[in-house]
């Protein structure tokens, strides 16, 4: 570290760490030839089955050169407020929307501005970099178990704790990453119902909500959102298959995007334009119908498949239906990081437990002979050579 740095210093979220290790073990970056994704978080980004092509190119003139609208660009909101009231019966219009260069730039940005005396609730089993920014931000948060105890799911009251006069807003993924959990129909509801109005709020990381069958959306229960503290978190990343054009957006009242949208007047001066043109395409009424049906429909059956060869070879299971991850415990005494360190020999590599450990708990977590294992980004045809590293890792651990 140089001396008299004039920043603090910070560490990588946990899948870069393994990223980062992968690459010093192997000589190759993940992702290359030759390399198997199994801790990365995309999808295909290819047309899958049954699915959608994917737009070749979008046209740019020299109007979209200019600087981008700090709220995103009206065509973009508006069309996206149209997605979420055709597929969810929701009631929403474009000044509920907002983008952002991604998902985590919107969920950042909320709790960033959340007033001081607010207490973020969140699962101990969580999406790894929230355990970042509410370190970085200095939040208050605090740490609900999520664990083989509860099936890694939290009731609505433990998320809500016992006093009512706590002003809180829980975070969740929903479907979960990593585990895949989903709530959903009259749980979903309540959820909403019980934790978006008053001394409560709720922000919603759907980034996965293609990955359910049928897709699931908070949007769906909401009453009034312009009277409520609900904030949804999408993205172009996951169920639109297009990750690199870091595009997502937040859902909130009218307020709360007026107040969003502020902050990104000086702190972020908005988003790409042509990365908006592009994502404009996706949300075309022909693909959408098509990504409805075809995303639940191929990730089902590549979670199916994995999954049953896991349990095969021994492997515990505690996977939900929804995202595309299997979360898994290993047999005996044998832990994630040994499991991955011997993975990385054969050109793979997973995310490990503890990383997903809301209270970093390292070595001494109860969550250390868990992984997270992506199916995501994985084409029908890696299917058997997958499963044979595996199987021969664990055979000689």
């Amino acid at each position: 570290m140089m001396k008299n740095s004039f920043i603090n210093p910070i560490p990588p979220m946990g899948i870069y760490e393994t990223l980062y290790a992968f690459h010093s073990s192997y000589g190759k970056y993940m992702g290359s030839d030759g390399t198997h994704p199994w801790s990365q978080g995309y999808p295909l980004t290819s047309q899958i089955p049954g699915g959608p092509k994917m737009p070749e190119n979008v046209h740019i003139s020299s109007d979209d050169l200019k600087y981008p609208k700090a709220w995103g660009l009206p065509s973009l909101r508006k069309t996206i407020a149209e997605y979420y009231n055709h597929y969810y019966d929701s009631d929403i219009d474009f000044e509920n929307v907002m983008i952002f260069a991604g998902g985590r730039p919107g969920l950042l940005s909320i709790l960033m501005l959340l007033y001081n005396d607010i207490q973020v609730r969140i699962a101990s089993t969580e999406y790894t970099p929230y355990y970042d920014m509410l370190e970085l931000l200095k939040c208050k948060y605090s740490v609900i178990e999520s664990g083989v105890e509860n099936g890694f799911y939290p009731s609505i009251s433990d998320y809500k704790g016992d006093d009512d006069s706590i002003r809180k807003l829980i975070l969740l993924s929903n479907p979960c990453n990593p585990t895949g959990i989903t709530r959903s129909g009259e749980e979903l509801k309540n959820l909403v119902l019980d934790s978006a109005y008053g001394n409560s709020g709720l922000l919603i990381d759907e980034a996965y909500e293609l990955f359910h069958d049928p897709p699931v959306s908070a949007a769906k229960y909401i009453e009034n959102i312009n009277e409520s503290n609900l904030f949804i978190a999408g993205a172009a990343t996951k169920g639109f298959q297009a990750p690199g054009i870091r595009v997502g957006w937040v859902i909130a009242s009218h307020d709360h995007i007026k107040t969003l949208g502020n902050f990104s007047s000086f702190g972020m001066g908005g988003v790409s334009r042509p990365s908006q043109l592009y994502a404009e395409k996706l949300f075309n009424r022909d693909r959408t119908d098509l990504s409805f049906d075809a995303i639940p429909n191929y990730y089902s059956r590549q979670r199916d498949r994995y999954g049953a060869a896991f349990k095969e070879m021994g492997l515990e299971l505690f996977s939900g239906q929804g995202g595309f991850y299997h979360w898994c415990k290993l047999p005996g005494a044998l832990d994630a990081d040994y499991f991955n360190k011997q993975l990385f020999k054969y050109g793979a590599a997973i995310l490990k437990g503890t990383d997903c450990d809301m209270r970093r708990m390292g070595a001494r977590s109860s969550i250390k002979q868990f992984f997270r294992f992506s199916f995501g980004p994985l084409s029908d045809d890696s299917f058997e050579s997958d499963i044979q590293i595996i199987q021969e890792v664990l055979n000689n651990s």
